[in-house]
């Protein structure tokens, strides 16, 4: 018998064709389905679901209590913090079979999903973008956003290393990140890395 390149506690649930990169850990009570297909050092932290039409990037981490539905996808280091929220339908009907209407949502490289907020289907939440503790989100997210409260609002703009910048909303202007000393520069609303440190 073959050994899996990642770790999985007994109680996890993985289903047949579920794709698990090297490295990658699984922990308690978790289930990935057969389509699943998660890259290399990940960590799925206790209770988590992940769907069958379900990309997982490289290194992303998902904390407890987190379900990753079809047509989800995260791109390589994001965060999901406890008891986050992501839907795949618009508007919900018990009564109502609506399969066929997901909407695809994408998390790009680096984001942060605080705990226990929601990602309301449809969305793109941009390159390193930070979402805070409870806020929803309900239209796309600019890369380096910092986005709070509910409905979530813009309220900074915030480094790769997860330091808030000091940037303008709107206009342009350049800021370093206090930690990493690293350039950003903020031009026609869009934020980018303009040289290292």
């Amino acid at each position: 018998m073959n050994t899996p390149p990642y770790t999985a506690h007994p109680s996890a649930i993985i289903d047949p064709g579920a794709q698990i990169g090297a490295g990658s850990r699984i922990w308690h009570f978790v289930h990935v389905c057969g389509g699943a297909r998660i890259g290399d050092n990940c960590s799925l932290g206790q209770n988590v679901f992940v769907g069958n039409r379900v990309r997982i990037g490289n290194q992303c981490k998902i904390q407890n209590n987190v379900s990753v539905y079809d047509d989800v996808s995260l791109e390589d280091g994001v965060f999901c913090g406890p008891s986050m929220v992501f839907t795949n339908v618009y508007n919900p009907r018990a009564l109502i079979e609506r399969k066929s209407e997901y909407r695809p949502t994408l998390v790009k490289t680096g984001a942060s999903l605080g705990a226990n907020c929601t990602i309301v289907c449809g969305v793109t939440i941009g390159r390193f973008a930070f979402i805070g503790a409870g806020a929803v989100i309900n239209k796309d997210v600019p890369d380096y956003a910092l986005m709070v409260g509910v409905p979530a609002r813009q309220i900074g703009w915030i480094s790769e290393y997860g330091e808030q910048l000091d940037l303008p909303l709107e206009g342009d202007g350049e800021a370093l990140c206090p930690h990493s000393g690293v350039r950003y520069r903020l031009q026609q609303g869009c934020v980018s890395r303009i040289e290292a440190a």
